[in-house]
């Protein structure tokens, strides 16, 4: 069985004095499939790019295989996936592509269309199908979701679980569990591999920090037991220290032996000190050490406002749609105090343009939208441009910066990326800056729209508690199946076509 070994990995980059890896060290077998976990910002993908060779490892990595990067740039995007397939296939085994394509449910017509022209999940696809064609390469595969909607999610989980050879950066847990046998986590100061999927790895996880929880507990007692020995210790040293030389309380001076006597009484008395103080120190040591890999999941908090009308907000027999194309027609759809709905559907559906209409940003092409009068919205878009500092983004937004930074921490952001440019975050981090921005605002009715691309799967489980805990009023466009059954009061499924009342 060929291994990938990674050996004394100590990575940060150039200009920056935060240490991505420090002294990693761990070791993969080739034919494991792998899921890939961990913080926004822990070097999820500065590993993959270190592993396939695009970023230095100083001879830290050793593999038998050859490794591909999904997803992997396009030279001319504007040839159907079949040239580009074909450009790739130096054997001229172009129906290794075609096999891999026929399990992800890609339309035939999507073969013979420019690339550039497919929609994110069909690119998503092509290129996974490409890759998986070429055989003997392990795939390094980041984050392949993200334009998915959840039936394409279920189709891309049992595609990856009949292949192996493979590590996958995703943060949905139902897609994880549905095609991985091994976790590989990046902790806070290690790195970890599990066999089994997310839920047992979680489980895992959950056993391990209450254990390490309850250990904490336990050596604060024990320190704080020898911190009063020690205080006493330290008294009856320095009693003893100062009767060293002096005069009896008669007044006669202290014979030499009295002198000798006492000398080696105080002599053992601060060695007794010493070695109190030295256990202290030890267990303190022993406690940071054992803490160092507990994740701090802080509860975070909203409070959202009530209207004064039930009904926020309803539409009527409406239909929408753009350029000619009819999206739907007929809907009937009412959003009262308390409800969270989360909206569901293929790609192209039109959840977004329904979040759209609820803004007033769009008009419908029939129909009434009736939104309740003094309503305030708060919106998490699906993407926005953000550059400067977080001061600055803060100021523009007219929000409680303490409040706002606040959130970051607990969702896990380092002080030190407070005075970055924006434009230099991840993804992830990007994203959860438009939460918080959300989070910081009060409001009647809450639009989120796709909140959980690129955020990792513990900030996923605050938000769910979040929304359980405070119940805000909500209408959400997500993929994520198992936070959309946590947190939402009903689920409407969109398709092209006629609705009902709802």
């Amino acid at each position: 069985m060929a291994r990938i070994q990674v050996s004394h990995l100590t990575f940060a980059y150039e200009g920056s004095p935060d240490l991505i890896f420090d002294d990693a060290s761990f070791q993969l077998d080739t034919d494991w499939k792998l899921g890939f976990v961990g913080r926004n910002g822990r070097g999820k993908t500065t590993l993959l790019r270190i592993l396939s060779g695009e970023l230095p490892d100083h001879g830290a990595v050793s593999a038998s295989v050859p490794f591909d990067y999904f997803p992997f740039p396009v030279a001319d995007p504007g040839k159907t996936p079949l040239e580009i397939a074909q450009d790739m296939d130096a054997d001229g085994q172009i129906w290794r592509f075609m096999k891999e394509i026929a399990q992800l449910d890609v339309a035939d017509d999507a073969l013979c269309r420019p690339f550039c022209t497919l929609s994110g999940g069909e690119q998503a696809k092509v290129l996974l199908a490409m890759l998986f064609a070429r055989e003997h390469h392990f795939l390094l595969i980041d984050e392949p979701t993200n334009h998915l909607d959840l039936s394409g999610r279920q189709t891309m989980s049992r595609y990856l679980n009949g292949k192996k050879g493979f590590i996958l950066v995703s943060h949905d847990r139902a897609f994880l569990d549905g095609c991985v046998d091994h976790i590989l986590s990046i902790n806070r100061a290690t790195i970890d591999v599990q066999k089994g999927n997310f839920s047992s790895w979680e489980e895992n996880k959950r056993r391990q920090d209450a254990f390490e929880m309850d250990e904490n507990q336990r050596l604060k007692k024990d320190i704080a037991s020898l911190q009063s020995a020690a205080r006493q210790a330290r008294a009856w040293a320095d009693k003893v220290e100062s009767t060293k030389i002096g005069i009896h309380p008669g007044g006669r001076e202290k014979s030499m032996d009295a002198r000798a006597f006492i000398g080696e009484k105080s002599r053992r008395m601060q060695q007794r000190r010493k070695n109190l103080e030295g256990r202290m120190s030890k267990e303190i040591e022993e406690k940071e050490k054992l803490l160092k890999d507990l994740e701090k999941s802080d509860d975070l908090k909203l409070f959202p406002l009530t209207n004064p009308s039930g009904r926020l907000a309803e539409l009527r027999d409406v239909a929408m749609g753009y350029g000619g194309r009819i999206l739907w027609e007929h809907l009937n759809l009412e959003i009262r105090q308390g409800d969270i709905l989360a909206l569901t559907g293929p790609n192209g559906c039109g959840k977004s343009s329904v979040l759209k209409l609820l803004t007033g940003e769009a008009l419908p092409l029939s129909g009434t939208v009736h939104l309740a009068s003094g309503l305030i919205l708060s919106i998490v878009p699906q993407q926005a441009e953000l550059q400067g500092v977080l001061r600055d983004y803060v100021q523009k937004n007219r929000i409680d910066e303490t409040l706002f930074k606040t959130i970051l921490r607990k969702l896990d952001f380092k002080r030190e990326q407070f005075d970055k440019d924006m434009r230099s975050y991840s993804a992830g981090q990007k994203k959860k800056v438009l939460l918080a921005r959300s989070l910081c605002q009060q409001a009647h009715l809450y639009l989120w729209d796709e909140p959980l691309n690129y955020i990792d799967v513990l900030s996923r489980m605050q938000l769910e508690r979040l929304i359980t805990q405070f119940h805000p009023t909500m209408v959400l466009v997500e993929h994520d199946q198992a936070f959309i059954e946590h947190v939402s009061t009903r689920i409407l499924s969109l398709k092209q076509g006629n609705f009902g009342k709802m």
